[in-house]
Formats: structure tokens, C-alpha cells, sequence
């Protein structure tokens, strides 16, 4: 028996028994209204909570908030009438000069704050990172009161890339001094529908 056969045969033989994997307990949330906690949270992160009843509302709000944004894109239905629309063999570099960027978040997590985006929304990794404001729009039964609730919608589906945002881009220095918008979008906004 070789060297190699000897130790492969040791650790076989030599295996702990076999244990239950443990039950993880759910972790209650610690507040009741997850839309109220998710407007709350992303404030704190810097970022800018609208409740809205209507699709009008957000192009109103968009036009209010963001009214020196030259080049608007999204692939949102909702604002079709005043974004440009995008597809996935347009060239990445093609939207350096994106000044607002619009996307439909289809999960939202209230205890952080965060919005979950993946490449089956946003095609074009890049665009929530380049833009210099980033938009998105959540439905309100869209969101999750914990990061537990958030994985576990999440856990079967299929996709490339994700990743949870939460609030604009910053970075603190050493004396605690926080910028927004210091590698990415300067602001973030979130425009939770309540339909």
C-alpha cells in the first residue's frame, strides 16, 4: 500500500459520526411596519426615501430632484417617457455621460436598508455603479424585514451576478469625516410604490 493509499484509508477510517445539522431559529423582526423601518434605514445611509401611490409621482419626483439630468436611462416601464431604453449589446462605455439611472428593485430589505439588484434587471452590470445618481423603484410588498427573509426569497432563483445596495457610494476617512458619492452614484433614491 502506498503512501498516498495509507493516509486516504486512515481518514476514511477515522471519520467523526454523523450530526444533525442544527436548526437555525428565525430571527423575529424588531419593529412591525417593514416600509417604515426600510424609510427610516435608508435615510440613516444617506440615502432619499419617496412613498409613492402613482407611476406619475416618480416621473414628478424625477423631474423635481433631478431636473439638471441631461441623459436619463432605465428599463423601467413606468418611465419609458423620460428615460432611454437600453440593451444588453449596448457598448458599456456607451454610458459614461449617464447622469440618472433607473431600475425596479424586486427585493428590498428593511432591517439595512439595502435594495437587491442582479443581472436579470440591469443587463449592463456597470450602470448602477457609473451613473452619477441612482434611482430605484420597489414595490412596498417588495420588501423583506430582515436579511434572513431576503435570502431566503432569493435562495432558488437563477443569476449571473447580484448584489445588495444600500445608499448612495461613500467612504470615511480616518477622521470620521463621510463623503457621499466618493466612488459611485452621489445620491441614491428609492421610490417605494404603494399600489
Amino acid at each position: 500500500m502506498s503512501s498516498r493509499e495509507k493516509i486516504l484509508s486512515t481518514i476514511k477510517n477515522n471519520q467523526p459520526e454523523f450530526a444533525e445539522v442544527p436548526e437555525i431559529k428565525k430571527f423575529a423582526p424588531f419593529f412591525n411596519d417593514a416600509c417604515e423601518k426600510f424609510v427610516e434605514v435608508f435615510k440613516s445611509v444617506g440615502g432619499k426615501p419617496f412613498v409613492v401611490k402613482t407611476q406619475e409621482e416618480i416621473i414628478l419626483l424625477i423631474h423635481e430632484h433631478f431636473p439638471d439630468a441631461k441623459r436619463i436611462v432605465s428599463s423601467c416601464k413606468e418611465i419609458s417617457s423620460i428615460a432611454d431604453d437600453y440593451t444588453i449589446t449596448d457598448d458599456p462605455h456607451s454610458f459614461e455621460n449617464v447622469d440618472l439611472f433607473v431600475i425596479e428593485s424586486k427585493l428590498a430589505v428593511a432591517e439595512n436598508g439595502a435594495v437587491w439588484i442582479n443581472d436579470n434587471d440591469i443587463m449592463i452590470r456597470a450602470l448602477p455603479f457609473i451613473a452619477a445618481h441612482l434611482a430605484v423603484i420597489i414595490h412596498k410588498q417588495n420588501i423583506a424585514a430582515t436579511m434572513h427573509d431576503a435570502y431566503n426569497k432569493i435562495a432558488d432563483m437563477e443569476y449571473g451576478f447580484a448584489t445588495f445596495i444600500s445608499g448612495p457610494s461613500k467612504t470615511a476617512d480616518i477622521e470620521q469625516a463621510l463623503v457621499l458619492g466618493a466612488h459611485g452614484p452621489k445620491t441614491m433614491t428609492a421610490f417605494i410604490l404603494n399600489d
